[in-house]
Protein backbone atom coordinates (compact mmCIF):
# COMPACT_ATOMS: atom_id res chain seq x y z
CA UNK A 1 0.00 0.00 0.00
CA UNK A 2 1.38 3.12 -0.93
CA UNK A 3 1.50 6.61 1.26
CA UNK A 4 -1.12 8.35 -0.48
CA UNK A 5 -3.47 5.35 -0.40
CA UNK A 6 -2.88 5.33 3.39
CA UNK A 7 -2.82 8.82 4.08
CA UNK A 8 -6.91 8.87 1.62
CA UNK A 9 -7.73 5.87 4.42
CA UNK A 10 -6.77 7.83 7.41
CA UNK A 11 -8.33 10.82 6.53
CA UNK A 12 -11.50 9.18 6.44
CA UNK A 13 -11.07 8.52 9.96
CA UNK A 14 -9.54 11.73 11.32
CA UNK A 15 -11.03 15.15 12.41
CA UNK A 16 -7.79 16.60 11.42
CA UNK A 17 -5.22 16.80 8.42
CA UNK A 18 -3.44 13.71 8.32
CA UNK A 19 0.64 13.63 7.40
CA UNK A 20 2.56 10.87 6.65
CA UNK A 21 6.27 10.16 6.33
CA UNK A 22 7.54 7.03 4.72
CA UNK A 23 11.48 6.85 6.09
CA UNK A 24 14.13 4.70 5.71
CA UNK A 25 15.34 4.48 9.30
CA UNK A 26 14.04 5.12 12.88
CA UNK A 27 16.31 8.60 13.26
CA UNK A 28 14.76 10.60 10.25
CA UNK A 29 11.18 10.72 12.49
CA UNK A 30 12.60 11.31 15.19
CA UNK A 31 14.41 14.40 13.78
CA UNK A 32 11.07 15.27 12.29
CA UNK A 33 9.28 15.06 15.56
CA UNK A 34 12.24 17.46 17.34
CA UNK A 35 11.97 19.64 14.56
CA UNK A 36 8.26 20.21 14.92
CA UNK A 37 8.46 20.35 18.61
CA UNK A 38 11.33 23.16 18.32
CA UNK A 39 9.29 25.17 15.66
CA UNK A 40 5.83 24.76 15.92
CA UNK A 41 4.76 24.43 19.57
CA UNK A 42 4.96 27.16 22.18
CA UNK A 43 5.68 25.62 26.12
CA UNK A 44 3.20 28.97 27.10
CA UNK A 45 0.20 27.33 24.93
CA UNK A 46 0.94 23.98 24.23
CA UNK A 47 1.42 20.71 26.17
CA UNK A 48 1.98 17.07 25.73
CA UNK A 49 -0.89 15.33 26.68
CA UNK A 50 -1.25 10.98 27.26
CA UNK A 51 -2.89 8.48 28.75
CA UNK A 52 0.03 6.37 31.18
CA UNK A 53 2.84 7.46 28.64
CA UNK A 54 5.00 8.34 31.39
CA UNK A 55 5.30 4.95 33.31
CA UNK A 56 7.52 1.99 31.70
CA UNK A 57 5.31 -1.08 32.83
CA UNK A 58 1.89 0.69 32.47
CA UNK A 59 2.67 3.42 30.08
CA UNK A 60 5.15 3.36 26.61
CA UNK A 61 5.19 6.71 25.10
CA UNK A 62 7.78 8.59 26.97
CA UNK A 63 10.52 6.04 28.11
CA UNK A 64 10.52 4.66 24.44
CA UNK A 65 10.71 8.33 23.14
CA UNK A 66 13.94 8.84 25.85
CA UNK A 67 15.26 5.55 24.87
CA UNK A 68 15.19 6.46 21.10
CA UNK A 69 15.97 9.81 21.15
CA UNK A 70 19.09 8.73 23.35
CA UNK A 71 20.25 5.58 20.61
CA UNK A 72 20.00 8.19 18.03
CA UNK A 73 22.35 10.68 19.56
CA UNK A 74 19.56 13.22 19.61
CA UNK A 75 18.40 15.83 21.75
CA UNK A 76 15.68 16.03 23.90
CA UNK A 77 13.21 18.20 22.19
CA UNK A 78 10.66 18.50 24.75
CA UNK A 79 12.12 20.56 27.53
CA UNK A 80 10.15 23.85 27.39
CA UNK A 81 6.71 21.61 26.80
CA UNK A 82 4.61 20.70 30.02
CA UNK A 83 3.09 17.58 29.83
CA UNK A 84 -0.28 16.06 31.83
CA UNK A 85 -1.28 12.92 31.59
CA UNK A 86 -5.15 11.60 31.52
CA UNK A 87 -4.72 8.87 33.58
CA UNK A 88 -4.97 10.90 36.71
CA UNK A 89 -8.30 12.35 35.98
CA UNK A 90 -9.31 8.39 36.18
CA UNK A 91 -10.33 8.38 39.68
CA UNK A 92 -12.29 11.49 39.32
CA UNK A 93 -14.85 9.10 37.32
CA UNK A 94 -16.37 5.77 37.73
CA UNK A 95 -14.67 3.88 35.34
CA UNK A 96 -15.72 0.55 36.69
CA UNK A 97 -12.67 -0.64 37.60
CA UNK A 98 -11.02 -0.24 33.93
CA UNK A 99 -7.86 1.40 33.90
CA UNK A 100 -6.35 1.12 30.17
CA UNK A 101 -7.25 3.45 27.63
CA UNK A 102 -9.52 1.57 25.77
CA UNK A 103 -11.57 0.29 28.61
CA UNK A 104 -11.39 4.06 30.61
CA UNK A 105 -12.60 5.67 26.59
CA UNK A 106 -15.40 2.34 26.36
CA UNK A 107 -16.97 3.20 30.02
CA UNK A 108 -16.82 6.85 29.84
CA UNK A 109 -17.20 7.49 25.87
CA UNK A 110 -17.91 4.43 24.58
CA UNK A 111 -18.20 5.87 20.83
CA UNK A 112 -16.54 3.54 18.08
CA UNK A 113 -13.50 4.22 16.82
CA UNK A 114 -11.41 3.17 13.54
CA UNK A 115 -9.22 1.04 15.66
CA UNK A 116 -9.46 -2.52 13.71
CA UNK A 117 -7.84 -3.91 16.81
CA UNK A 118 -9.33 -5.85 20.01
CA UNK A 119 -6.27 -5.86 21.63
CA UNK A 120 -2.83 -4.03 21.57
CA UNK A 121 -0.61 -7.13 20.76
CA UNK A 122 -2.29 -7.16 17.32
CA UNK A 123 -0.54 -4.10 16.95
CA UNK A 124 2.67 -5.58 17.37
CA UNK A 125 1.83 -8.47 14.62
CA UNK A 126 0.59 -5.87 12.01
CA UNK A 127 3.97 -3.69 12.61
CA UNK A 128 6.11 -6.77 12.11
CA UNK A 129 3.61 -8.09 8.77
CA UNK A 130 4.10 -4.59 7.39
CA UNK A 131 0.29 -3.84 7.12
CA UNK A 132 0.85 -0.27 7.82
CA UNK A 133 -2.80 0.56 7.70
CA UNK A 134 -4.47 -1.15 10.33
CA UNK A 135 -1.47 -0.24 12.76
CA UNK A 136 -2.01 3.06 11.75
CA UNK A 137 -5.42 3.15 12.47
CA UNK A 138 -5.07 1.85 15.67
CA UNK A 139 -2.50 4.74 16.68
CA UNK A 140 -4.96 7.14 15.23
CA UNK A 141 -7.81 5.66 17.69
CA UNK A 142 -5.11 5.55 20.32
CA UNK A 143 -4.54 9.15 19.48
CA UNK A 144 -8.14 10.00 19.02
CA UNK A 145 -9.40 8.26 22.58
CA UNK A 146 -7.03 10.48 24.73
CA UNK A 147 -8.00 13.67 22.68
CA UNK A 148 -11.55 12.45 23.66
CA UNK A 149 -10.68 12.09 27.09
CA UNK A 150 -8.75 15.01 27.99
CA UNK A 151 -11.54 16.76 26.88
CA UNK A 152 -14.08 15.24 29.61
CA UNK A 153 -11.42 15.70 32.18
CA UNK A 154 -11.81 19.69 30.59
CA UNK A 155 -15.59 19.60 31.21
CA UNK A 156 -15.48 17.57 34.86
CA UNK A 157 -12.45 17.63 36.54
CA UNK A 158 -10.91 20.62 38.49
CA UNK A 159 -7.88 22.43 36.92
CA UNK A 160 -5.73 22.30 40.43
CA UNK A 161 -6.43 18.21 40.28
CA UNK A 162 -4.37 17.58 37.04
CA UNK A 163 -0.64 17.89 37.63
CA UNK A 164 1.13 19.52 34.70
CA UNK A 165 4.92 18.38 34.74
CA UNK A 166 7.81 20.14 32.72
CA UNK A 167 9.41 17.33 30.34
CA UNK A 168 12.89 19.60 30.70
CA UNK A 169 15.85 17.28 32.44
CA UNK A 170 17.10 18.70 35.76
CA UNK A 171 20.23 19.77 34.28
CA UNK A 172 21.08 20.99 31.24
Amino acid sequence: MNRYTLVRALDEESTGTVQLDVVADEGEPLETIASFVTNQLDGDTHYVTAFNGETWNGGFDLPFCRTRFLQHGLRWPFGDIAYADVIQMVDRFNAQDQTDLVGVYDVLVGEETCDPFDDSAEAVDAFQAGDWLPLCKHNLADIQRTRKLAELAGQFVAQSDFKMKNLQPPRR
